[in-house]
């Protein structure tokens, strides 16, 4: 085989690519040697006797099948975590979860006069601005400040009785 470097070289610095990107047509291996000036390997490049061979990527047709699997649930048990619990979630979640139990809880209260509205208006700007950081501890504060008129009721049991009315909603309308 004849000894194409120089044109290589040179197709290369026209192209812009790598000297192993040129890819020079064995069949025109001949009408290579001869082109000495850049304009004969232009006129090549032109006529497609050198072309430039595509970047080889990296495949993702296995980051794809991982992918799929962690959607289904697949390889998200104990030994492939790393990090806590907390590391895991979203901080933007779990502020929306929180917020939406608080919200929920100060709402009873005030439905079933454990608090007056101004008490709950206070309060739901506190528990906005990140004061309890849960609906006990909210439910603490409210016992320990003396805001309520009575003996306030368990969070878990108005979520509990709030779920229930939810359903049977859901089963009215249904």
């Amino acid at each position: 085989m004849t000894d194409l470097k120089t044109q290589r070289n040179i197709a290369a610095d026209i192209l812009g690519v790598g000297v192993n990107r040129v890819y020079i047509d064995p069949d025109a291996a001949d009408d290579v040697q001869m082109a000495l000036t850049r304009r004969d390997i232009r006129a090549l490049i032109h006529s497609g006797a050198i072309k430039v061979r595509k970047i080889q990527g990296i495949s993702r047709g296995r980051a794809r099948e991982l992918h799929i699997k962690r959607i289904r649930g697949q390889r998200r048990g104990h030994g492939s975590r790393k990090g806590r619990k907390t590391a895991r979630t979203d901080m933007r979640r779990e502020w929306i979860n929180r917020i939406r139990k608080q919200r929920a809880y100060l709402k009873v209260l005030r439905d079933k006069n454990f608090i007056d509205k101004a008490t709950y208006r206070l309060l739901y700007l506190r528990a906005k601005g990140g004061m309890f950081r849960s609906a006990n501890y909210l439910r603490m504060y409210i016992q320990d400040n003396r805001m309520s008129k009575r003996k306030l009721p368990e969070v878990d049991a108005v979520m509990r009785e709030l779920r229930i009315s939810k359903s049977k909603k859901v089963t009215r309308s249904s």
